[in-house]
Order: C-alpha cells, then structure tokens, then sequence
C-alpha cells in the first residue's frame, strides 16, 4: 500500500500544499470516494460525466487524509478548515493521472517482489486469475482487480502492493502503439507474458504485425535477468522472442514447448482436462472453466508457478482451484433450467470464435443458442470478420443463432449464406429486442452463449434470461 508524508508526496507530484502538515502520513490512495479509506489519500479527477471535487466532503467523512486537487477554490480550503481535523492535508496538482502516474512509479522503486506483466489479445484477464491461483497457493499476491489495466488501473494496482507482498501481477491492455510500454515505465516488470497475438486494435493499429509490436512493448521491456513467457503455438512468437534480451519460456501443445498439454478431453459440461508436461514431470489437470482454449491460459499460469519454484502439485492445485472474474466464461444455470455461458464482457474473432467452439462442444438436452453482438476496433476486416463469424456459426451446426447490433447483423447473413435455416437466425437491433426473442426461444435444457464487444452491454441480454419479461 502506497505509504508515505504529504511533504514527499508533494515532491512527488509537484504538488502545492494548500493546507495541513508535510508531516501528515498517507496510507493508500483512492480515485473514488466510495473507496477512501482511513487515511488514504484522495485524487479529484474532472471527467466528462463526473467531477471528483464534488465528493471532497464525502471523501474526507470516509477518513481521507490528503485531497489531491486540479484546481484551488476557497470552498475547498474551508471545507478542511471546518473539518476540525488536524490531520487533513490539501495539495494542488497540474493533472490528476499525472500524479497518480508519478506515486505509482515512487511506489514501485520501494517494492522488492517479482512483478510480473501480462498482455496479449485474448485470455489477458482468465491467464491473471490463473496466475493469481496458482501463484496464490504459496505466496502472497496482489493482482490487477476488474479492469484496472489501463494508464489509471496500472498504478492504483501497483499500489496496492506492499512491503509484505511476494509477487505483484499485472494485466496490461492497450489500444494503441506505445501504450504498452509507458506501463512498462511506471510498473517496471521483471517478466512477461503474452498470450496471444490476434486482429483486436487493428482499427487503431492498422495491421496484425502493427498489433504483435505493441503486445511488443512488454517483452522489450523485461531486463536479462528476467524471464518472457509466449505462446509457442501462435504464429508470431519467433518475432517476440527476437525482441527479447531475457530468457524465454514456450508453452503450449507443440513437442517444443517447454510446458505444454498433451491428450486434450473436454467434458459435457465444456470442461478441458490434459497432461502436464514439464521438466519437473507430469500431472493430470482438470479444468473448472469452459473452453477448450483455456488451456493455454492455465499453461502459461504453470509456466509462471514452475519459473518461481513452485511444486508441480501446488501448480495443478492453483490450477483447478482458479476463480474467475465476472462475464469470462461465467456458467450458471437460470431458475427456469437454461444452462447460461455468459462471455459478454468483450470480443473479437479470435475470443468469439473460441467461445463458439465451447458451445458446440457442451452437452445439452435442449437447443444450443448462440447470442452473438459487435465485435469492435476491427476496422476495415470488420465486415467480412463478421460474415466469416456467421459461416462458422453453421459449420458448428448450432441450433439457433441470434444477434445484436448492425455489425453483427453480418453475422445472421453469413451464417445463412452457409446454410443455416432463416427461420433459426433472428438479427436484433437492440439488446432488449434479443431478450424479447429469446423468451420465446428458450426453453429448459437449452444451453445458450451470450458474447459481443463491452459496448454492447450483452450482460443485459443475460439478465433478461435471467429474468424472463412476462
């Protein structure tokens, strides 16, 4: 946890200190007030939907000790005048993310712990539950939490480590080139993991090469000392590890890959088991995720694990002991008996595609419905993206297919351009208009997948299932 004075922390950021004592202690820095707690301290950022300054007050009732402002106001200084507290510090700063960016990089100079980076275009956040998991079977771990993976969620990650903390794991995203390695700036990884390569970006990034650079970033970043770990099954991995001056692990099912899975089985239920094959020797995994795909998340954990001393038993462990965050691959079944596979937080053809797979692959007594929304960012690919998307509909043979959003509307085309019955294939403009179709459509026993980039907002579509209209 981010702990220092008010006089560093000025240093810090450049701050001026427009009341209290440089010798207030902080203890933890919030950037919502709903999440101060005693002795934090507080940044007010200025956004398009909210400005911060207005939640001062309630920021310094939840126990705030410094208030970090982008402007000076007379209200500002009375309302820590009239707080009674003398433990209240004011500082004036130029930009809020600046000086959140500036703590978070004096923070991590004091950190002694591994930290380790994670990027790719798919599976980024399923690998980090993996890693927290397995990693979290010995040692204490702070991980990047919901999407704290961007310019702001990077530093507040960052400090929530401690002194106490053993490993630090952080998720990395990016939407353009550069973005990747200004993370790298202020978190300083000591190795890296990608786990993919795929078309998500290419609106901003132009081209899949263009995107391999920027996942780039992150290996480039790694010192000699550390390690890199890729992908050995995924086309651009000879052109990462060139980048690399640090030693470089493979994992996935190839005879070369130095961890890697072999006799591949995926239960009814969606569910991958296989070998685990290390230097260290084997051992028989079984996965409690949906997809076929998520093997190569949880290889890339056991390559981490194993890379920092972990036993084999305890990597299995983590393994198959994993929880995961909110709408990746979440499975649940409803009150009326549909079986729910609830992907919705983002997409592109790569994660669509995979998720597909474990459709077809699940078992079910009933109809297998695919709820398929926008894939975004794919610029000039995303028409015929989204066609292709709907031809491997039909080669799956799933029994009904339904989408949402004037992209996805390919999708319904392609899919019954390759044959699939019209009468099964209903394209939606909204998500409310799918949840209408789909109460019509779904019955007990149905196995359904519900997934689209996050603008979309497909967990609406979830909880119409959820919560059938009447």
């Amino acid at each position: 946890m981010l702990t220092l004075s008010v006089g560093v922390l000025c240093d810090v950021v450049g701050g001026e200190l427009l009341a209290g004592s440089e010798e207030t202690m902080v203890n933890g820095l919030a950037t919502d007030s709903r999440d101060v707690t005693p002795g934090a301290a507080f940044v007010a950022f200025s956004g398009e939907h909210a400005d911060g300054h207005a939640f001062l007050k309630p920021a310094l009732k939840a126990g705030a000790r410094a208030l970090l402002v982008t402007r000076d106001d007379d209200g500002f200084r009375e309302l820590v005048a009239t707080s009674r507290r003398q433990d209240v510090a004011l500082v004036l700063i130029d930009d809020a993310l600046s000086a959140v960016q500036a703590l978070a990089s004096h923070h991590r100079e004091r950190l002694q712990c591994p930290v380790i980076g994670i990027t790719g275009s798919t599976g980024k956040t399923t690998t980090k539950d993996f890693v927290r998991s397995v990693l979290g079977t010995r040692l204490k771990v702070v991980a990047t939490e919901a999407n704290r993976n961007n310019e702001l969620g990077v530093p507040l990650t960052i400090m929530e480590a401690s002194a106490e903390t053993e490993v630090l794991v952080v998720e990395m995203a990016m939407r353009g080139k550069g973005q990747i390695a200004s993370l790298c700036d202020i978190a300083r990884p000591t190795a890296g993991l990608v786990t993919n390569v795929g078309v998500s970006h290419v609106e901003i990034l132009g081209s899949e090469e263009a995107i391999a650079s920027a996942k780039g970033e992150l290996v480039n970043a790694i010192p000699e000392r550390g390690r890199v770990f890729l992908n050995g099954d995924d086309g651009w991995s000879d052109l990462l590890a060139d980048l690399s001056e640090a030693p470089i692990t493979r994992y996935g099912t190839g005879p070369t890959c130095d961890v890697r899975a072999e006799g591949i089985v995926v239960s009814e239920e969606g569910m991958a088991s296989f070998t685990l094959v290390t230097e260290q020797g084997c051992a028989d995994v079984v996965l409690n995720v949906p997809g076929r795909h998520n093997v190569y998340n949880a290889l890339a954990a056991a390559s981490l694990g194993l890379d920092l001393k972990l036993s084999l038993g305890d990597v299995v462990d983590g393994l198959q002991a994993a929880v995961f965050t909110k709408m990746r691959m979440e499975t649940f079944s409803s009150a009326s008996g549909i079986h729910v596979v609830n992907d919705a937080y983002n997409a592109n053809p790569t994660s669509m595609k995979a998720a597909l797979q474990t459709l077809a692959e699940i078992g079910a007594t009933g109809k297998r419905v695919a709820v398929l929304g926008d894939m975004a960012e794919l610029g000039s690919l995303s028409e015929l993206a989204h066609f292709k998307m709907g031809e491997y509909v039909a080669e799956l043979h799933l029994q009904a297919l339904v989408t949402v959003g004037e992209r996805a509307r390919r999708i319904a085309e392609g899919a019954t351009a390759a044959g699939m019955d019209a009468e099964f294939v209903r394209p939606c403009a909204t998500a409310e208009e799918a949840s209408g179709v789909l109460d019509d459509l779904l019955e007990a026993g149905d196995v359904v997948l519900v997934k689209a980039s996050r603008v979309m907002g497909l967990e609406r579509v979830v909880e119409g299932i959820t919560q059938p209209h009447v």
